[in-house]
């Protein structure tokens, strides 16, 4: 099993991933599929969106199985 805290581990995973989803942006970026400023600005808030998405159902997903457990 894992050693430590739900959200220790959590943040450690999701800034490890943050980085590996930057790499991809980054790459998408400049493939040239994003031509025009509004499918940068789209394409950006959606991954904004659901990077913190993600990360919060986390804290969201442990509450419920704490909750169960009690």
């Amino acid at each position: 099993m894992l050693n430590g805290s739900f959200k220790g581990l959590w943040n450690k995973a999701m800034f490890l991933m943050g980085g590996l989803w930057a790499v991809l942006v980054f790459l998408i970026w400049n493939s040239n599929q994003l031509p025009t400023t509004i499918d940068r600005q789209i394409f950006l808030v959606v991954i904004v969106c659901g990077y913190f998405l993600v990360y919060f159902s986390g804290f969201f997903i442990e509450a419920r199985h704490r909750k169960k457990l009690s």
